[in-house]
């Protein structure tokens, strides 16, 4: 990302293609699609938008006030300038909303966490100040001449969403405010605020906590190492205690130092620790490759056989606990959960593209094919393949049943060969 100061303008280098995940995790990155798509009158030109984007055909975004510019590549190779228009705030709006924002320390301590909490939108509609674009805000211009919303309008908003999730500073740059600018209003209220007031010493409570004591800011976190430690070596003239097998404890031992690592890099990302089960402890063992011996120990202790534990093992190294559950569990899907995939499926392709998919629980198989999706309970699909009469993993999950589907239909689905070392 570049920025240009003196004109307020930010720009973003071209995004990956989204293969195998959704355009907006955030809330207010929804509400910025769902101002797209609720206006847009041609669903056509938002599904080729949603293909044009997932494919990384959107370069690079300049996003400044009041508009967003990108070139969009077509699949024949041609490029078109597409522009999206957004309505500044105006002064007016702007000292209500940076007003209401200086007397709240958790909405300062929100933003400066690139977070929109959904109050702090809702404090500022209370001053008349709406900050998410509504239906029929995202006014688009593109030089294909389309009227609407056409598939290069469609993708940059998708692209952009993207953007949103990661700092929402994007929207605010959109109103008309960048965020130097803003920050620096907001010190200058807070300061003057605290001189002018006459109440009692001190803060709300909840509010200095919310506030995270920002000024100073916290040290950095600790740097992850680059690689698991080394355990100790077990190579001495001591001859092993009866029972021990020093290959198998040499094997737990660096297993054991690559959980710590990742436990360290989840507690520094701030993602929630997993408990395994007996099951899935042996099926992560075995995907380190501990050799035939130790690994048939594992495949009876598992009590999948060693086949089966090698079909355990296939789904552990695309993801992990929640693969080990898509492979294990058969389940019905009823209810709103039904009515969510159909609608995935439904929208997923064009009519006649469409395959012709065959349900049966939540596995849904593709006809005169040996290839099935299915649905885990958190509305990821996943891709398998049947070989040898069995149905194996094929690929990582992806939100959209269609792009699950091409990882393993697709000119580049070839499996990749086991890792080195696996006796699976």
């Amino acid at each position: 990302m570049t920025r240009h100061d003196g004109d307020m303008e930010r720009t973003f280098a071209a995004l990956p293609p989204a293969h195998g995940r959704g355009f907006a995790e955030t809330w207010w990155g929804q509400a910025w699609l769902k101002a797209l798509e609720g206006t847009a009158l041609d669903t056509k030109q938002l599904k080729t938008g949603r293909r044009l984007a997932r494919a990384g055909a959107v370069g690079a975004v300049s996003v400044r006030p009041g508009r967003l510019t990108a070139v969009v590549q077509d699949p024949d190779g041609s490029a078109h300038r597409a522009d999206v228009l957004l309505e500044e705030l105006s002064p007016g709006q702007w000292d209500r909303f940076l007003d209401m924002t200086a007397e709240r320390a958790g909405h300062v301590a929100a933003l400066l966490d690139r977070e929109m909490p959904p109050h702090l939108v809702e404090d500022a509609a209370d001053a008349g100040v709406e900050l998410l674009p509504g239906l029929g805000d995202l006014e688009p211009e593109c030089d294909c001449e389309a009227w609407d919303h056409c598939g290069h309008t469609a993708a940059l908003c998708y692209q952009v969403a993207r953007l949103l999730d990661q700092d929402p500073f994007v929207l605010l740059l959109m109103r008309g405010r960048d965020e130097t600018a803003l920050l620096e209003d907001l010190q200058a209220r807070s300061g003057a605020s605290a001189v002018s007031s006459c109440g009692p010493e001190g803060v709300d409570a909840a509010e200095a906590y919310a506030a995270g004591d920002i000024l100073p800011p916290l040290p950095d976190l600790p740097g992850l190492p680059g690689a698991p430690g080394l355990p100790p070596s077990l190579d001495t003239d001591t001859p092993p205690a009866p029972g021990i097998d020093p290959a198998a404890l040499a094997f737990l031992a660096a297993r054991t130092a690559a959980g710590a690592h990742r436990l360290l890099a989840e507690a520094l990302r701030g993602t929630a620790h997993e408990e395994l089960t007996a099951a899935q402890d042996a099926v992560r063992l075995a995907a380190g490759a501990p050799g035939r011996e130790m690994n048939d120990r594992l495949a009876d202790g598992s009590g999948r056989g060693r086949e089966g534990l090698a079909t355990a093992v296939r789904a552990w190294r695309h993801g992990g606990t929640a693969a080990l559950s898509v492979l294990d569990e058969e389940w019905r899907v009823e209810g709103e959960t039904l009515a969510r995939a159909c609608a995935a499926l439904e929208s997923a392709w064009d009519t006649a593209e469409r395959p012709e998919l065959r349900p049966r629980g939540n596995r849904w198989t593709v006809a005169g094919a040996p290839v099935q999706l299915r649905l885990g309970r958190d509305g990821r699909w996943w891709p398998y393949r049947k070989k040898r009469g069995r149905w194996l993993p094929a690929a990582g999950p992806a939100k959209d049943p269609a792009t699950a589907l091409a990882s393993v239909t697709g000119p580049a689905s070839a499996e990749p060969a086991p890792e080195e070392g696996n006796s699976l």
